[in-house]
């Protein structure tokens, strides 16, 4: 959690970076939050040092790269040892992403990527090694995202 508030700066300093991080320069979102430059990187500073800004990372189109298969696994663990096992999935070959789930009896989503099954079924057993139960398997066709509309002050509600 941040030590200081998230003020609207904030916020649309987190939306501009969601937009495109890698070319968003600090003067050009002072221009759009009527800061300083200074305000904006000493912001960002600490919005990195809160770790609200956990890093940056390159949105990798899987099957552009060469690895067409995205798999979304559903997996229950015991509670206790949900968190925990979190970094060991993390380290199987092929797996990009572990999302702990709150409500459900699946509590952990993996995704995987892979050329073809050959590369996904070793991630399933792997899993199951762990004495992870893995429920259901989804194969995923196409996965888009968008910065987060409650970052950005132009953003109205629409009835």
């Amino acid at each position: 959690m941040a030590e200081e508030a998230i003020d609207d700066v904030d916020k649309a300093i987190l939306y501009a970076l969601q937009e495109d991080a890698r070319n968003m320069s600090s003067g050009d979102i002072a221009e759009r939050t009527d800061t300083s430059d200074s305000t904006v990187r000493k912001r960002i500073q600490r919005l990195e040092s809160d770790e609200v800004i956990k890093g940056y990372s390159a949105e990798v189109d899987y099957q552009q790269s060469g690895y067409p298969l995205r798999m979304l696994l559903f997996c229950t663990a015991s509670i206790p040892e949900r968190g925990k096992i979190v970094p060991d999935i993390l380290s199987i070959d092929g797996v990009v992403s572990v999302q702990e789930l709150v409500t459900g009896e699946q509590n952990l989503l993996v995704t995987a990527v892979g050329e073809t099954d050959d590369d996904i079924t070793p991630v399933a057993q792997a899993l199951l090694e762990m004495g992870l139960e893995v429920a259901d398997e989804v194969l995923v066709r196409s996965h888009e995202t968008t910065p987060f509309d409650g970052f950005d002050g132009n953003h109205t509600d629409e009835a």
